[in-house]
């Protein structure tokens, strides 16, 4: 770590004003001699945590921004000389939510192991700090070597959700980055976003430099490979050149080199490159052989709590379950398992290298790994004793089976049960292509009842396509059913069923992005039949608890999902009226989102309805059309039309292609089992940390 800074607080470290200068709304003035122009001479990454230890006595969970995690990194500013290449790497949410993100730890890894870069962390600031530090001139920090953001050559954001895109424009403005790209120089950053909101980047394109889509391991490297070479030759051409390379490469897209035109209805007419050897089309990164990136090795521990506080193994990547309400298994086809031997191996050393005493086997849907069984016994015989347990984050009706779940508790507690049906009616599920019947999930939760399980949990939405009140009312139906299930199986009567209710949100680069969105006044008063029909009932209510989300966050959500570069104004301007943690109840204001989108967008003849709860068609250009998600977009409207039919599509992983376009257009393909690389022989682990038993394990311990 360098040295403590010992300047005086009135040095030239960047300090924060908005774009125009001034200070963001509702935070104090900020010192004249700090401009920003002097704010952005050094770029020399020396430390600022002596001015902000100062502030943390006046803030909630000081901790968090501290730094100093088990298997954090510092290294060198100049680690690799002047031609080093530095990332800032940004969760836009708090630590709590941000620090056991695997994209980003994943990255952080990746890009510290080379000898000619360096990667911090940051996250977004609690409103609590963020006007102190714009009181006292305290920039955007990184908690590991707390770093100015703004010293840093790239700023990489990851987008999970569209409601972290205020929090962005706070960490920069905090960082004296102007908000808009066209305004920054040399000088600044380039923000390059990622994750799975930046499938669709059109509605805060203005704020960045440049988008990574899909897999994000050797994305950034390549970036980093670029990004050296342009140093080593002496920067020619500046910021403009260093893009163009970048865009040219086809590593990134880059929104400045695109021109978007509109027709005279307000819908979008063309989106085409402004620059030779740009693409027209960009491709999604897809990394294949999972066992070659066996990420992260070191994990981090928090100081503070966080939202998931375990060790967490992908242990697969993509879905082609085809549920058509889903982005995340649409835009990470094809499915790539990692083998047994490699899910041990990075159990072993992840549990060695933190202490954790549970284990997150993660996936879109881990318990299709095609040697789920072999997996879990294996480890679960590993860790016999020891208090190791082993999770997964829910489970298919369809793939479920005791044995699976027995392994999964056998070294932890027994909790729960979840279970995602999603949609309420048979019929409302063959639209989804959720392919699960009711008498399927009542057979699954009564083996559940029956062996010890005395809860489970049932995830479903609300405004799924062609969804009727009689759809979200068989809910309760299939709850009471559950409870009653339950009840008969193990002759007790404290059994419980939790009905957890989201809104669903029509997403870029799925079947379903041509639906309307339902409002949020429709699915208040569903969700409210719903509750009455579950607490009417005095012989099942109170056994079932009842969550659900008010309708009015999915609205911006679907606002900021599916909307074009003329949004950016509109998060601009709820940032500046005060927007901030948009994802947290106690933050979000939908009065602010709707008065300001109202206001900016009647410039341009539209309203919050056109952009959600308007039907598209296939002829209309989508803003997303020209980033190839690998999908074809035919296949996705063929998709879409067997939806409205009810019709169901087979999981490509057991059955013949269906032509989705993914595999030959990102040169990919399916990686299922059995891979011929099992676990065995293993080293088992005692309670007292000894490894006993013949044969060395699959981390290669003795």
């Amino acid at each position: 770590m360098p040295p403590a800074d010992t300047t005086a607080d009135d040095d030239t470290t960047p300090h924060g004003p908005t774009a125009d200068g001034s200070a963001a709304p509702g935070a104090p003035a900020l010192p004249e001699a700090l401009d920003a122009a002097a704010a952005r001479t050094a770029r020399d990454g020396r430390s600022v945590l002596h001015r902000l230890e100062a502030l943390l006595p006046r803030v909630s969970k000081p901790v968090q921004y501290v730094g100093g995690e088990l298997n954090a990194t510092t290294k060198e500013w100049d680690c690799a000389g002047p031609a080093t290449v530095r990332w800032a790497l940004m969760y836009p949410d708090a630590y709590e939510v941000g620090v056991p993100n695997q994209g980003v730890m994943i990255l952080y890894e990746v890009l510290n192991e080379r000898v000619d870069a360096l990667a911090e962390r940051t996250y977004a600031v609690w409103p609590d700090l963020e006007a102190l530090m714009r009181e006292h001139g305290v920039p955007q920090f990184t908690v590991d070597g707390h770093r100015p953001v703004g010293d840093f050559d790239l700023l990489g954001v990851s987008f999970a959700t569209e409601l972290g895109y205020t929090n962005l424009l706070t960490a920069l403005d905090l960082a004296g980055v102007p908000l808009r790209s066209a305004e920054r120089t040399e000088e600044h950053p380039l923000v390059v976003a990622g994750g799975h909101a930046a499938f669709n980047p059109e509605p805060v394109a203005d704020f960045l430099d440049a988008v990574v889509l899909g897999d994000g391991e050797q994305a950034v490297l390549a970036v980093t490979d670029l990004v050296r070479a342009f140093k080593e030759e002496g920067s020619p051409g500046g910021r403009e050149e260093l893009l163009l390379r970048l865009a040219r490469s086809g590593v990134v897209y880059v929104p400045r080199f695109y021109d978007v035109a509109y027709g005279d209805d307000g819908a979008l007419a063309s989106v085409a490159p402004n620059r030779d050897g740009v693409p027209w089309r960009v491709v999604k990164h897809t990394v294949m052989d999972l066992d070659a990136w066996p990420y992260p090795k070191q994990p981090l521990v928090p100081l503070a709590e966080s939202v998931h506080e375990r060790m967490s193994v992908e242990i697969f990547r993509g879905c082609t379950r085809g549920c058509r309400f889903c982005q995340a298994g649409m835009i990470t086809r094809p499915v790539r398992e990692r083998s047994a031997e490699g899910i041990g191996a990075m159990v072993q050393k992840g549990l060695e290298a933190t202490g954790f005493e549970e284990v997150g086997l993660l996936s879109l849907s881990s318990a299709d790994h095609s040697e789920i069984a072999e997996v879990t016994k294996g480890l679960a015989d590993r860790y016999e004793g020891t208090e190791t347990g082993l999770s997964l984050p829910s489970t298919r009706v369809d793939a479920f089976n005791i044995e699976l779940a027995n392994e999964l508790s056998r070294n932890g507690r027994r909790s729960g049960l979840t279970f995602a049906p999603e949609g309420g009616s048979e019929r409302l599920r063959r639209v989804i292509n959720k392919m699960v019947s009711e008498e399927d999930l009542i057979a699954t939760v009564a083996t559940a009842f029956a062996n010890g399980w005395r809860q489970v949990k049932l995830y479903f939405m609300c405004g799924l396509p062609t969804e009727t009140d009689e759809d979200v009312l068989q809910i309760a139906e299939m709850a009471k059913r559950v409870i009653a299930t339950g009840r008969q199986v193990s002759g007790r009567s404290d059994i419980r069923c939790t009905v957890s209710i989201g809104g669903f949100v029509p997403k870029p680069h799925t079947p379903f992005q041509w639906a309307p969105q339902l409002s949020h006044e429709e699915t208040d008063a569903r969700l409210a039949k719903l509750r009455d029909a579950i607490r009417s009932d005095r012989r099942y209510g109170r056994a079932i608890g009842f969550r659900y989300h008010d309708g009015k966050p999915g609205v911006v959500e679907g606002l900021l999902s599916r909307g074009d570069r003329r949004l950016a104004d509109v998060v601009e301007a709820v940032w500046r009226d005060g927007g901030r943690f948009d994802g947290w109840s106690e933050h979000f204001s939908y009065e602010r989102w709707e008065r300001v989108a109202q206001r900016v967008l009647a410039a341009h003849g539209l309203d919050v309805d056109w952009y959600t709860t308007r039907e598209r068609d296939l002829d209309e250009v989508l803003p997303w059309d020209h980033l190839d998600s690998g999908l074809d977009k035919d296949w996705l409207w063929e998709d879409w039309q067997e939806a409205l039919s009810g019709v169901e599509v087979d999981d490509c992983r057991w059955t013949p292609c269906f032509d989705c376009g993914v595999c030959p257009t990102t040169d990919t393909s399916i990686q299922v089992g059995p891979s011929g690389r099992p676990m065995l022989p293993l080293s088992v682990v005692r309670a007292s940390g000894v490894l006993e038993g013949a044969g060395t394990s699959a981390g290669g311990t003795p």
